[in-house]
């Protein structure tokens, strides 16, 4: 296994920092927004009320009876409440279905850019990882065509991750039907769905791949709370999947960390029952830094950059500056060395795309002010003008 690119990077923006550079970071995705108000006093008078024991392994009655309910209502999907594993966040929902499903020896799909977690998990549950490469001129989406060249007798799941991290590409409902359709034709492949970025999306809808026409007894649905509810510390996720397999992501979770905690279950239970007034007033703000972000890469010659409809990320292709020499006669061969580069000697910290398995991009969030946003851009596009 690798260490996360992303916590990498973070790491050593913290690090410059804490040496009194003046360090943006571009690198984490995590919102820059206070936790809503109605969630964190749920959390408090958890404590208050001494709602600080064990709870169920895969989580408390109301808290899975509330995820069945948001399943319902938000995305047309008819779960019972044993079918929820609640967990310690999205990623180890996503690692327990890896354990769950996957088999020595088995291919499990990744359309590339990918998060930098998927391959890592895949191998530590002794599967084979095979990235699919998209295309910035597709939007960086897997098409029917690629996914049928790939699937073969060992493929035992696809990947699927819609609103896209790294890229912020959103499927629509016709482009998520045409791949079901190729997969109907392989009843042994499984879809895991990372839908963790549901919420954050820009005039588009989310479509649960679990709904669509005989995908939902071969879909394993993960979601949480830390992106849309900016619960990134709370540490809440969930799936939701066909009773074996929610059976199975129990049996090992109870064995590794058990029940996810208690305060951040009582929290999660008032984050899916509030008004979403506060997560509206979020994905505007991303909305607007979207806009910023765009105009400025794109008027950056020799970069790339298509619109992602959601999450709060874009992934710009920069290979145009593969090749160029740094003023102080650093050869830029790699986007890593490109990220390096902007990182230690113009202190914007972004994450190179080979972490992502697409070494022609790089990786920035906009989940941070509009100032500091500015003042990256701004050095980014003077450190990209030295290039030669």
């Amino acid at each position: 296994m690798q260490p996360s690119a992303t916590l990498a990077m973070s790491a050593k923006a913290k690090e410059l920092r804490r040496a009194g550079h003046p360090v943006i970071s571009l690198s984490a995705g995590e919102p820059d927004f206070d936790t809503p108000q109605a969630i964190a006093e749920a959390g408090i008078q958890a404590i208050r009320d001494g709602y600080t024991r064990y709870t169920q392994n895969t989580g408390m009655p109301e808290l899975r009876e509330a995820i069945a309910e948001k399943l319902q209502r938000d995305n047309h999907l008819t779960y019972d409440p044993g079918q929820i594993v609640c967990s310690s966040g999205a990623k180890q929902s996503l690692a327990l279905t890896m354990n769950a499903l996957v088999r020595p020896g088995d291919e499990v799909l990744i359309p590339a850019p990918y998060w930098v977690s998927y391959p890592e998990m895949v191998r530590m549950a002794g599967g084979e990882p095979v990235a699919v490469p998209t295309t910035v001129e597709d939007g960086y989406k897997l098409t029917p065509e690629q996914l049928e060249e790939r699937l073969t007798p060992r493929t035992r799941l696809l990947v699927h991750c819609s609103p896209s991290n790294p890229t912020g590409a959103v499927y629509t409902q016709a482009e998520l039907e045409a791949l079901a359709k190729v997969l109907q034709r392989y009843p042994h492949v499984f879809v895991v769905s990372d839908e963790i970025y549901e919420y954050v999306t820009y005039g588009t809808d989310h479509v649960a791949f679990a709904s669509l026409p005989g995908m939902r007894e071969r879909t394993i649905t993960v979601n949480g709370f830390s992106k849309g509810f900016a619960m990134t510390g709370w540490r809440l996720g969930y799936l939701a999947a066909p009773q074996a397999i929610a059976d199975a992501a129990a049996k090992i979770q109870s064995q590794f960390t058990s029940a996810p905690c208690s305060i951040s279950q009582k929290a999660g239970v008032t984050a899916l029952t509030m008004d979403l007034a506060p997560v509206r007033e979020m994905v505007a703000a991303f909305a607007e830094r979207r806009t910023l972000v765009l105009e400025r890469l794109r008027a950056i010659d020799g970069v790339a950059c298509p619109q992602p409809e959601g999450a709060f990320y874009v992934f710009p292709d920069v290979s145009a500056f593969h090749g160029t020499t740094t003023p102080s006669g650093q050869r830029i061969d790699s986007s890593e060395a490109l990220c390096l580069y902007l990182l230690e000697e113009h202190y914007v910290a972004t994450v190179h795309g080979e972490a992502f398995g697409m070494p022609s991009g790089i990786r920035l969030s906009y989940a941070t002010g509009t100032e500091a946003l500015t003042e990256a851009l701004d050095r980014m596009t003077a450190a990209l003008g030295q290039l030669a």
